[in-house]
């Protein structure tokens, strides 16, 4: 599938996420803590790749009682060529109030 213009930052950094998650599912909360990238941010991004046929997403069954359903996502063949071709630029930028990690 070819893409008519440059992937975003957030999204190389949800790929790479999901990429390094070895093809397991991956839920939204998750990846938002790993890529560092906000809500708001990251659920179009996630339903935008899965229409363009990157992502598959599914609805997980609660983990525990009286919790809700979960939904995941993994790459698919395309998705994984995807993210190898379009690898982070750098590491995700602190966001104000952190601490940036100890290198």
């Amino acid at each position: 599938m070819a893409r008519s213009r440059a992937l975003s930052a957030h999204a190389r950094r949800i790929l790479a996420a999901l990429l390094a998650g070895g093809g397991a599912w991956r839920h939204g909360y998750e990846l938002a803590r790993v890529a560092d990238v906000r809500s708001g941010t990251l659920y179009p991004l996630l339903i935008r790749l899965e229409e363009q046929g990157y992502l598959e997403a599914e609805w997980q069954p609660p983990a525990e009682k009286g919790r809700p359903a979960r939904h995941a996502y993994r790459l698919t063949a395309s998705g994984i060529e995807l993210a190898r071709n379009n690898p982070p630029d750098r590491a995700p930028p602190a966001r104000p109030g952190r601490r940036a990690a100890a290198t």
